[in-house]
C-alpha cells in the first residue's frame, strides 16, 4: 500500500469512520509501510521482500509477514471484511484468488488478475459469494453508467485513452525511458506508465471490461481522448450515449470502490466545462500502437493467451526500461511469444502460473534477437 493507488486509498481511509484497517502490504518499502500502519492502527503488515521484512521487525510493534506469498498470509490471518488489491503485475493474482476464495469483496486495482485469469476468477467469485469492485477509473465509470440499466439496452462500451506522451508522433524508434515515463495526465508506476505509452494498458482494460461486464470484444471500443475528462461511454440500443466525466484524479474511483453504492465527499477540483477549451475524440492509430490489437486478439483467443500477453509484456517493458531493447520493439517480443505458445485452454490456476513462467522464459530468450534486429 505504498504505491500510487495505495497511498491515495490510505489518505481516504484515515478520515473514514466506516473502515478499520487491520492489515497492509507492500513490495519492499519497509519504512513507508511501517509509517502507514502506525498511522492507521494496522496491527499486521506484509512485505514481499523478505530482507526488508526482517528489517521492519526491529521497528514495528505489530506482526510482520515476509516473502512472496506474505500478502496471501496477511489476508488469511487478519480475516478482513474487505480487500483492496493494488499490487502491480502478475504478482497481484494470488491475493485476488485468496480474497475471492474467502468470499470477500475485492476492490481491484490490479487489472492483471482479470487479464490473466478472468475466466477462472469470475466463476470463483460466483461460487463463494465474493464480488469484484473495479478501481480503474474507466471501469469504475462503466460500472456507474451500467448500474441501473436493464439487460439488453446497452449495445457498446467505449473506453477512452489519453494517447500517452507520443500521440501524433510517427517515429518511435528513438524513444527513451525518460520520455516514455512522462505521461501527460496520470502519475503512475513505471510498468503501467510504459504500458500506457504503448496502449497495451488500454488493451488490458479492454480484456478487464469484457470479464467485468460480460460484453463481447466486438462491442468494446477504444477512442483517444487527450483531455482525459471523459473516462468512459456507453451506447444504447436507441443510439443514445451516456458519458462519465470528471477530473483525472484516482481518488474519485478509489473512494467509489470503498463506498459504493453510496458516495463519499472527495476533495478534488470540480470540473468546469466552461473552462475546457475542447473535448477531442480520435481513432486509435493501430499502425503506431499495435499493442492494443495484440491485446484484443489475445482476449478473443482466450485460454492462456491473455496470460502469455501479460507475462511477455512485463518482460519486454522491463527490458526497455533497462535499456536492453528500443521502445518500438516491445510489441515484437509480445507477438512472438504469443505465436510460440498459442492459446491452449486454461483449466485451472496452476496451468496459468505455468504459462506465465513459460512466457517469461520465452520472452527473455527473444530479447537479444529483438534488440539486434
Amino acid at each position: 500500500m505504498t504505491g500510487s493507488i495505495g497511498v491515495q486509498a490510505l489518505e481516504l481511509l484515515k478520515d473514514s469512520e466506516l473502515f478499520d484497517v487491520v492489515g497492509l502490504s507492500a513490495g519492499s518499502d519497509a519504512s513507508g509501510l511501517g509509517r502507514a500502519a502506525e498511522a492507521l492502527g494496522a496491527g499486521t503488515v506484509a512485505l514481499a521482500d523478505s530482507r526488508q521484512a526482517d528489517r521492519l521487525r526491529d521497528e514495528f510493534t505489530g506482526t510482520v509477514l515476509g516473502g512472496a506469498d506474505s500478502g496471501i498470509s496477511l489476508i488469511e490471518q487478519t480475516e478482513p471484511d474487505f480487500v483492496l488489491n493494488a499490487v502491480v503485475g502478475a504478482a497481484g493474482l494470488k491475493p485476488s484468488i485468496a480474497t475471492l476464495t474467502m468470499g470477500l469483496p475485492l476492490a481491484l486495482a490490479n487489472k492483471e488478475s482479470l487479464v490473466i485469469a478472468g475466466d477462472l476468477l469470475l466463476p470463483l467469485a460466483e461460487g463463494t459469494g465474493g464480488r469484484i469492485i473495479p478501481v480503474d477509473s474507466e471501469h469504475s465509470a462503466l460500472a456507474q453508467l451500467l448500474r441501473n440499466e436493464p439487460p439488453g439496452t446497452v449495445e457498446r462500451l467505449v473506453l477512452t485513452a489519453s494517447g500517452g506522451p507520443f500521440l501524433g508522433r510517427e517515429d518511435l524508434s528513438a524513444v527513451t525511458p525518460e520520455e516514455a515515463l512522462q505521461h501527460p495526465t496520470w502519475q503512475m508506476g513505471g510498468r503501467i506508465t510504459i504500458d500506457s505509452a504503448t496502449l497495451m494498458n488500454k488493451g488490458f482494460e479492454m480484456i478487464e471490461a469484457h470479464h467485468l461486464f460480460d460484453f463481447p470484444y466486438e462491442a468494446i471500443d477504444v477512442v483517444v481522448h487527450p483531455q482525459s475528462l471523459v473516462h468512459a461511454l456507453v451506447e444504447f440500443n436507441d443510439g443514445a450515449q451516456l458519458a462519465h466525466l470528471g477530473q483525472p484524479d484516482m481518488r474519485v474511483p478509489i473512494a467509489y470502490a470503498l463506498s459504493e453504492p453510496d458516495r463519499w465527499d472527495v476533495p478534488v477540483e470540480r470540473l468546469d466545462l466552461t473552462k475546457t477549451a475542447s473535448l477531442e475524440f480520435l481513432p486509435v492509430d493501430n499502425g503506431a500502437f499495435p499493442c492494443l490489437e495484440l491485446a484484443r486478439e489475445a482476449g478473443i483467443r482466450g485460454g492462456v493467451a491473455p496470460c502469455v500477453l501479460n507475462a511477455a509484456d512485463e518482460v519486454a517493458v522491463g527490458a526497455f526500461l533497462d535499456g536492453r531493447i528500443p521502445f518500438d520493439r516491445i510489441p515484437a517480443v509480445v507477438e512472438g511469444v504469443l505465436e510460440e505458445i498459442g492459446d491452449p485452454p486454461a483449466v485451472d490456476f496452476d496451468q496459468l502460473f505455468d504459462a506465465d513462467l513459460d512466457a517469461r522464459e520465452r520472452a527473455e530468450a527473444r530479447l537479444e534477437g529483438v534488440a539486434s534486429s
